[in-house]
């Protein structure tokens, strides 16, 4: 297959991931789902209750891969080399940047006006999600270059922030778009506080930092090398080209399915993607953050999706705050509630129901594969790593 091929090959991929949820939402609904178009997302129904036998089955999987995640070495996992950081190492090792003791004032003060309720500032709160989260994305970029010894994305790769904005914003107006199949999984009350055109212009700004946040995160875990290598030498898994073809065919069966069963099949939102187009550049000849499974180096797809979980954590923990110190809906125009089926269970400071913070797993590796899938379509270098990492 040729360089075009591959091209083409992608966005045909891409493309059908809107596409078969529509298809498979009007044969459901025999036309547009209810809510199709509402932006942002509203609520439109009520979803189905509680299943027991749904919050079962969902509980045997979370156990797995908890247990996947706690005890790897019941799974095949070796230990990994031990190996001391360089900048623990080096005892005069550089400081916190300054853009580390910056952000700090700064996500101190959106924190506070965004969960406090003082009249005279309550038009600021409307403004403070996408000051807070960059703020706490140049405190992560602050803590790996403490850690890394002046290594960093800020330090030495500024170009890659851009683009990783850019990319995040495009990103998840994807989700939210395949969202509307899944009858609004999550929604924002507070659509009244800007106009049409307010709120497309603040929430692509506040799409920007998703995925900046999440590679973060995964740099910041990258430093702790028990972590690291935690997942290195794991099983080494090969695959063929029949399996590739069954995976992709899965995930177009699965996407269509989305939209037919938007209820039972609500998870899929967060699955489909993973089958469809990692299997598509697999196909392709691409790399993809399964390609070092081979080898039997699990840790880059493992380390993304606990960099997202442990992000999902912050993005959880701001937004319930958002509402809970509020005597009524908080003026957050950023602020989401959940609507889950059969799941909805088990809340713990959180509007997301505990099991659903497994699916922050899956998200983040999503934002990885569709990170990858622009860059090859795009042709800009899709390499996240910060090559002067300790060894």
């Amino acid at each position: 297959m040729n360089k075009g091929r591959k091209t083409v090959f992608l966005i045909v991929t891409f493309a059908l991931i809107f596409l078969l949820p529509l298809l498979g939402s009007l044969a459901k609904w025999k036309g547009l789902p209810p809510g199709y178009g509402d932006f942002p997302a509203q609520k439109v129904e009520e979803d189905p209750g509680f299943s027991l036998l749904y919050f079962s089955l969902a509980c045997v999987v979370a156990l797995v891969i908890a247990l996947v995640l706690i005890f790897p070495r019941w799974f095949g996992f070796k230990k990994g080399e031990r190996i001391t950081p360089v900048a623990l190492e080096n005892k005069s090792g550089p400081g916190f940047p300054v853009w580390f003791w910056g952000s700090l004032p700064v996500l101190a003060v959106c924190w506070f006006l965004m969960w406090a309720r003082i009249d005279a500032l309550v038009s600021i709160e409307a403004y403070t999600f996408v000051p807070l989260w960059w703020s706490f994305i140049l405190l992560l970029d602050g803590l790996v270059y403490r850690r890394n010894n002046g290594v960093s994305i800020i330090s030495r790769k500024p170009h890659l922030m851009q683009l990783l904005a850019v990319v995040s914003c495009f990103s998840w107006f994807a989700f939210e778009y395949l969202n509307f199949f899944v009858m609004e999984n999550w929604y924002y009350p507070n659509s009244q506080v800007f106009s049409n055109f307010g709120n497309i212009f603040w929430f692509s700004l506040s799409y920007t930092t998703v995925l900046p946040a999440i590679v973060e995160w995964y740099h910041l875990l990258r430093t702790f090398p028990s972590v690291r290598e935690r997942y290195s030498k794991g099983p080494k898994l090969q695959v063929n080209t029949t399996f590739l073809v069954v995976f992709y065919i899965a995930g177009l069966i699965l996407a269509f399915g989305m939209g037919y069963y938007p209820y039972l099949l609500f998870w899929v939102l967060w699955v489909a993607l993973v089958p469809m187009l990692s299997a598509a550049m697999a196909l392709a000849g691409y790399w993809t953050p399964f390609t070092p499974i081979k080898n039997g180096d699990w840790s880059k797809v493992i380390l993304i999706a606990l960099a997202t979980l442990l992000n999902g954590f912050f993005w959880e923990f701001w937004n319930f705050g958002s509402e809970w110190f509020h005597d009524s809906l908080p003026t957050n125009p950023n602020y989401w509630k959940y609507s889950v089926p059969y799941l909805d269970k088990l809340h713990i400071f959180s509007e997301m129901p505990v099991l659903g913070y497994y699916g922050y797993l899956f998200f983040g590796v999503n934002c990885w594969i569709m990170w990858l899938i622009a860059a090859y379509v795009f042709k800009f270098d899709p390499d996240i790593e910060l090559k002067e990492e300790h060894n």
